[in-house]
């Protein structure tokens, strides 16, 4: 099971680019706020988006699927509501749009990316988790 402080370093290492900006979270917030990581990870996939570089979305959408289908429960909802909803929202704020980055998306993350999308538009479906 993928247990909270493996989350981000496993984005990482599927988008080795946000390195730098890891340790640089590491070194002030040691493994805390990931949130905030989440966002600063979203943004780094939009400049990578815009530089036509998305070599790493396929690692990338496969690290998410993986944090939904082998994480605890705290990991589950951090992929959705730190990951999958930070690219929505950064990428909602710029000329992209977000389902851009959907199209990489393996089912389970794509499940919970339309989750999101349903959710906002206020047409969602009661979904629930499995544990």
């Amino acid at each position: 099971m993928i247990e909270q402080h493996e989350a981000m370093p496993l984005l990482v290492e599927a988008c080795p680019s946000f390195t730098e900006e890891w340790l640089e979270h590491m070194q002030e917030h040691e493994n805390d706020l990931l949130y905030v990581a989440a966002g600063s990870f979203a943004h780094h996939l939009l400049a990578l988006y815009q530089e036509i570089n998305v070599s790493s979305f396929p690692a990338v959408a496969a690290a998410i699927e993986r944090l939904h289908i082998e994480g605890s429960p705290w990991v589950k909802e951090f992929a959705t509501t730190g990951v999958l909803e930070s690219i929505q929202n950064v990428w909602s704020h710029s000329p992209i749009n977000p389902e851009r980055f959907a199209l990489f998306l393996l089912p389970e993350g794509r499940r919970w990316w339309d989750g999101l999308n349903n959710f906002w538009s206020g047409t969602a479906p009661q979904v629930t988790r499995d544990a």
